[in-house]
């Protein structure tokens, strides 16, 4: 196999891009040829810029492409990045684009891939929400070449789309690989760096569901109430661009300064720091029921953005108006350490990833995709 391929990254958000930083810096590492297509909420200074920290990844390439306006629908951003990402590939034809998980900016790149017929690699689909997230990841999963996954089950919910057991590689979730390791800073260095004060805190991040957008706003004011009459003191980061981002940053912008610090978006080593060191993490993002089990993280799952996603011991499901539910979760599991949970990899996942794409036999699989039937 030729060592130097061209792998080109597609990264939308401040989260995804945690995800796919591991598996870039490794193969920059191995000899291949590494860029980045930098679009979505990285671009925008309401959600902290965050394409500075694409730019700040050494020895590799990054193309920046502006895909929305504030405010803009989903299926407009879907359109207006499909035309950038073909404008883009036809110049540059990379030898693989990978995408990650079930923003649009990610489908918009797998349908030009398709289209095309440019390789392209899907990362951490077969994951089950119950939103309109789980539409995109299982259309990527569809669109894709091949399948780098982050669970047996995962594994078997892309198969039973008709993909072929030989597309399909798990090999975790990429960035348990980051929180296995130092994350290079200490609690103090960020607390200070962020201005948290006390250092005793909790993480709340609370993402709006698309499909649940008329009480986005209702669900953010009770379970920031819950949280207030707690007492305790919150990192709040602030919610992701999707419809309904605007009414939850209405409650948070509403928020005691005194007890809530608000943060805009905050580097991945910086976040691991934080998370490793919280007493708690409470909402729903992804991070409460895969980084937190991974790292012994109590976690409080509100509400259904991450339905049936995960399970275990450090995991407490609950809807955001279920105030008595929410207290006695704080109350009882206030820095309870519980043992690593590993149902999304042991921190390898950039070995097995680069095992993989040495090999041979991942380039030359025929394009030519077929519905395999599978029996479960």
């Amino acid at each position: 196999m030729r060592q130097n391929k061209s792998l080109l990254f597609v990264t939308g958000t401040r989260a995804d891009f945690g995800k796919i930083e591991p598996l870039a810096r490794a193969a920059v590492l191995h000899g291949f040829e590494v860029s980045f297509f930098v679009t979505g909420m990285h671009m925008m200074h309401s959600y902290g810029l965050t394409k500075l920290e694409v730019q700040r990844l050494p020895d590799v390439t990054v193309h920046e492409f502006l895909n929305q306006r504030p405010g803009d629908p989903q299926d407009v951003i879907l359109a207006k990045t499909m035309l950038g990402f073909s404008d883009f590939v036809v110049e540059n034809k990379p030898d693989l684009v990978l995408v990650h998980g079930d923003r649009v900016e990610a489908m918009a790149c797998a349908l030009v891939c398709a289209t095309n017929y440019i390789k392209c690699a899907h990362i951490e689909g077969g994951e089950v929400s119950g939103t309109i997230d789980e539409v995109f990841r299982h259309c990527n999963s569809k669109l894709a070449y091949c399948h780098f996954v982050s669970s047996k089950s995962a594994g078997k919910r892309v198969q039973a789309l008709g993909e072929a057991h030989d597309s399909i590689h798990i090999i975790g979730s990429p960035e348990l690989d980051f929180h296995a390791q130092p994350s290079g800073f200490t609690i103090d260095e960020v607390r200070a760096h962020y201005q948290i004060d006390p250092s005793d805190y909790g993480i709340c991040i609370l993402h709006p569901v698309t499909s649940e957008t008329n009480i986005m706003e209702q669900q953010a004011s009770d379970l920031f109430q819950a949280l207030k009459s707690s007492g305790k003191y919150f990192v709040v980061i602030r919610p992701n661009n999707d419809p309904g981002s605007e009414d939850i940053i209405t409650v948070i912008d509403a928020l005691p300064k005194s007890q809530f610090k608000v943060i805009p978006s905050m580097s991945f080593g910086r976040f691991s720091e934080l998370l490793k060191n919280a007493a708690c993490i409470v909402g729903n993002s992804s991070a409460g029921v895969r980084e937190a089990p991974f790292l012994g993280v109590p976690s409080l799952d509100v509400g259904s953005r991450q339905s049936d996603r995960a399970f275990g011991v450090s995991i407490t499901k609950v809807d955001a108006e279920q105030q008595d539910e929410i207290a006695r979760f704080l109350q009882q599991n206030w820095h309870n350490r519980h043992p690593r949970q590993t149902e999304f990899g042991h921190g390898n996942a950039t070995q097995k990833f680069i095992h993989i794409l040495k090999s041979d036999a991942f380039w030359l699989r025929s394009m030519q995709k077929y519905f395999n039937d599978f029996a479960p």
